[in-house]
Order: C-alpha cells, then structure tokens, then sequence
C-alpha cells in the first residue's frame, strides 16, 4: 500500500478498491453486529426482539428512513470533514459508485489526519452508536435495530480509519478520488 496510484499525486497510498473494501468491510462489521446484538440482549429492558412489533406500515416508514439515513451519512461525512478540516462544503463531492452500489463523500482538499478520522467515524456515531444506545436502553428493537444497520453501513468508514491506523494525526491526507482511503502526503520542508 505504498506509493502513489494512477491519476494520485506522490506521497503514500493508503487505500483499496471499493470492491474489496465492500468484502473487507463484511469481516468488520459482522462482528461488530454480533457484539452489538448480545449486548441489546443483555441489557435491554425488553430482554429480547420481539418488541419489534413491525406492520406494514412501520416496514415502509424503517425503508424509507434507512434510504434517508444512507444520503445523511454522506451528508454528515461533508459536515465533519467541513468544520473538522476546515474545508468549504463546496470542496466535497458527492456521487454514487454504480458498480459496487457504493454512494460517497469525497473531500476534494487535504486535511490533517485527524479531522480526516473523525469525519470518517462521525456517521458511524451519529446514525450507528447513538440510535443504537438508545434503542437499547428504552428496549426499542427497531432504534436498535437501526443503528445495527448503521454501524454496518459505516463498515467501510471503519476500514479507511484502520488503513491509516499508523498516520500521525497532523499528517496531511487527501481522500483518494475513486478508492476507499487515502493518500498521505509528503511532509513539507519548514
């Protein structure tokens, strides 16, 4: 994973394609759903998931809310990346990969490692953990559920935090254009 990739300016890459981030990110978060599912059953109120209680109704209302949840955690990877590496909402790119039905946010500036890190992890927290954490402490199954499926879907975001686990946080990157990562850039001469 060193050096640069067609099309990438020089420095160190830090990224995979998106289909194989699509297969490393099921050996992520399937765990990560399993741990998460014991502990709803652990300390839940409802000790269980029958409280569910889905209809037909409810069905359409989760889709639609899982449709919505997928363009926000794009939405909510722009808005870390805006205010944490202090770049212009209009420096953010979004688009859809059609071939691994991958939709992204893609930073089109540098920024410091570490505002590159939260803004990767921060839909992870704000769709995944908290719904999560709340579901599970009112012994909502379908808040709990939700942030299950969201903590899923930020697989890939915690797979790109991984690939640049060594990065020194003021280390400059720059989100690669078409790869799940990045590309750390040489450090400048003072």
């Amino acid at each position: 994973m060193q050096g640069s990739g067609p099309g990438t300016p020089d420095g160190q890459d830090h990224s995979i394609s998106l289909s194989r981030a699509n297969s490393y990110t099921l050996a992520i978060s399937v765990p990560l759903l399993g741990l998460m599912l014991a502990a709803y059953l652990a300390l839940s109120p409802t000790r269980g998931l029958s409280a569910a209680g889905f209809s037909l109704l409810g069905g359409v209302l989760f889709l639609a809310l899982m449709v919505a949840g997928i363009v926000v955690h794009e939405g909510i990877h722009a808005l870390a990346w805006s205010a944490f590496g202090r770049l212009p909402l209009k420096r953010i790119h979004f688009g859809f990969q059609a071939s691994t039905l991958t939709p992204y946010a893609h930073a089109l500036d540098p920024m410091s490692a570490r505002a590159y890190r939260l803004g990767a992890l921060m839909p992870a927290l704000v769709l995944g953990v908290l719904p999560f954490a709340i579901g599970t402490a009112v012994g909502s199954t379908s808040v709990a559920l939700y942030g299950m499926i969201f903590v899923l879907a930020a697989g890939g975001d915690l797979l790109v935090v991984w690939l640049i686990r060594m990065v020194g946080p003021r280390a400059l990157v720059l989100d690669h254009p078409s790869r799940a990562g990045c590309i750390v850039l040489p450090a400048r001469d003072a």
